[in-house]
């Protein structure tokens, strides 16, 4: 995996949510993110069927091959395989990076979430491709998610050669705070899905993490 372009990659990663639509299509709204100019798509389904998550997949997959962004699953190893998703991004709680090495193959590529120093480089060490860290700020998106500090943050970032995207409770207003972390851009939900217009949210999202993580 070229960590270089993975890292440019990181830079405005959004990761889906369906509670914020109100009866809008994910689709239409990870169109509108992607013409803001996201540079990397999760699809987070933590209470679809196993059917209707595949065909959300598909459908969002083929948006992304579209406009050649990489398109990661999360959690579900089995989705991404039999969509042949981008990648997969896995939790703690999942399967650990070597393991989702062996299912999804060498060319796929591999997030794994962290929040301390020793996850981080376990992680590394398995074969993840790059790591999800925080929450940064505290988020309504996962009630069990624990805040870390800046300079766990920084730490982490030090301890590993693989990209960093921070995660948690970003926001536009907020972003700022990361400047100098060491990571390589932002993962959110609410900062893109949540607002009026997503295509106008996303622009202005990335226009500031231009000037910060660049």
């Amino acid at each position: 995996m070229n960590s270089d372009k993975l890292r440019k990659q990181m830079q405005l990663y959004a990761v889906t949510d369906r509670s914020w639509l109100n009866g809008r299509n994910l689709k239409d709204d990870v169109k509108k993110a992607l013409d803001g100019g996201v540079t990397f798509v999760q699809l987070r389904e933590k209470h679809l069927s196993y059917e209707d998550f595949y065909s959300e997949a598909l459908v969002i997959k083929e948006l992304c091959v579209k406009y050649k962004v990489p398109f990661v699953i999360n959690d579900n190893v089995d989705i991404a395989v039999k969509i042949n998703a981008d990648g997969v991004h896995v939790g703690q709680e999942d399967l650990e990076a070597k393991d989702v090495r062996r299912l999804i193959g060498d060319d796929k590529i591999i997030g794994v979430s962290a929040q301390t120093v020793e996850q981080a480089i376990l992680a590394e060490k398995n074969g993840a491709d790059y790591l999800g860290v925080g929450a940064v700020f505290q988020t309504g998106s996962k009630n069990d998610a624990k805040v870390i500090d800046l300079q766990t943050l920084k730490a982490i970032c030090n301890s590993v050669n693989i990209p960093v995207v921070a995660i948690g409770g970003i926001t536009y207003e907020n972003t700022d705070v990361l400047q100098g972390s060491g990571a390589d851009g932002i993962a959110v939900i609410s900062a893109i899905f949540a607002q009026d217009d997503i295509e106008y949210a996303t622009k202005t999202l990335l226009a500031k993490t231009d000037k910060i993580f660049k």
